[in-house]
């Protein structure tokens, strides 16, 4: 089967590129092994969370860097197209391009973010709160939400909150197995009707405040759950990320994939690259688990499989691999400096990934392969924790690689 771009990975970063490409009219393939990093999701894209102006940031990064080699001026012209590229898919964000603002994190602490979901609850960039006194409300047995702790945040910053439990009959039969009382179940029942059960015991307990505060358990599928209940409550309602798994972020992955195909891309779920055959400096071809002996056939392939977390890189005794194409990787010698002791300083391993030219081409066995591209988390020179910056690579990398894969 021929295709003109092949991406390897169905998170946010293949997902964005093999978008980017669908639109430009190339025939897309994704290959996607299942759950990504978007289960995981906070709410917020970081783009770089080190100091309230993002691109002041970035200017002390290293060369190596995936923005440095997309170079700064490109970085601010790629991210100008961010909000418009989600709002297409149907996914609102808030935020303006040159300065960071405020998230509440699910502990209760604020911490910055770039653009982050309407839904959710964000504060300014210069850190005063836009309420005196919120309500907030759990789900009655939900224990992936700790309004105590956010209360607790909330209170150090001049908030006064009020804090209640939500019952309704639909959420029941969830509570007979501790283990069904999660996030992505609750999102399951709090659908239809439902909604407007929800909306009543909200509006009990949303009088005598400015806004109302509540875990992020609705719209599993679409966001047309979220804007009914929004619309319904008496109050401003906003939303909390709660402990994964991320209602929001299987929404978005869920968004992104349903685009995607709408433009004509093939999404592969469920299935994972075995190998390729290179020639003459090129992949030419890739072999799937699920797929025995077809060939998988492009003109270009995006590499986006992630980090150590979603099975990108793996490491062993003997150092740090790419485990399906066995490609180089930046990585560091001597294993005792992977790591420092103290576990809240920036940890070396996070800067290790595939090794790339400026281009974004990986090398084999010293060999550039000139049609083989990685993006996103896979890639090293960046550390995504310490500098706030993992979506933001994610998905500037993935347009700025899709952009040459245009050119050429």
């Amino acid at each position: 089967m021929k295709f003109d771009t092949i991406i390897i990975g169905g998170g946010l970063c293949g997902l964005t590129a093999g978008i980017e490409l669908s639109r430009k009219g190339q025939k897309c393939l994704i290959v996607s092994s299942g759950q990504s990093a978007l289960h995981f999701f906070s709410g917020s894209f970081e783009l770089c969370s080190s100091a309230e102006d993002p691109f002041q940031a970035m200017e002390s990064l290293g060369k190596g860097h995936p923005y440095s080699k997309i170079g700064l001026e490109n970085v601010r012209s790629l991210s100008s197209k961010v909000k418009p590229f989600f709002k297409e898919v149907g996914i609102s964000m808030k935020g303006i391009k040159d300065a960071n603002h405020w998230r509440i994190t699910p502990l209760g602490v604020l911490k910055r973010a770039w653009l982050t979901m309407d839904e959710y609850a964000t504060v300014p960039p210069e850190g005063r709160m836009p309420w005196k006194k919120v309500a907030l409300l759990n789900v009655d047995g939900f224990l992936d939400f700790h309004t105590s702790y956010i209360a607790a945040g909330l209170a150090e910053q001049g908030v006064e909150t009020v804090i209640k439990s939500i019952s309704m009959p639909e959420l029941d039969h969830l509570r007979n197995n501790p283990t069904e009382m999660r996030s992505t179940n609750i999102s399951k029942a709090l659908t239809g009707d439902a909604i407007g059960v929800l909306a009543a015991r909200i509006n009990e307990h949303a009088k005598d405040v400015d806004a109302v505060f509540m875990p992020a358990v609705v719209g599993l599928t679409g966001c047309s759950d979220v804007v009914r209940l929004k619309e319904k409550v008496d109050r401003p309602l906003n939303f909390i990320a709660t402990l994964p798994p991320s209602v929001p972020g299987i929404r978005m992955q869920l968004m992104l994939k349903r685009h995607f195909q709408k433009l004509g891309g093939t999404y592969m779920l469920g299935d994972s690259v075995t190998g390729g055959e290179f020639k003459d400096g090129k992949l030419v071809s890739i072999k799937t688990q699920n797929h025995g002996d077809v060939n998988f056939c492009a003109d270009n392939f995006i590499l986006a499989t992630g980090s150590f977390f979603s099975k990108g890189l793996s490491s062993d005794i003997d150092g740090v691999t790419e485990p399906v194409f066995g490609l180089d990787v930046d990585s560091i010698e001597e294993r005792s400096q992977w790591y420092k002791r103290n576990m809240f300083e920036a940890q070396p391993y996070m800067n290790i990934g595939i090794a790339t030219d400026n281009d974004f081409k990986v090398s084999r066995n010293g060999v550039t392969i000139d049609n083989l591209y990685a993006a996103g988390a896979v890639l090293g020179g960046f550390n995504a924790l310490k500098e706030g910056s993992g979506a933001g690579v994610s998905i500037l990398s993935a347009l700025h690689v899709s952009s040459l894969i245009l050119k050429d």
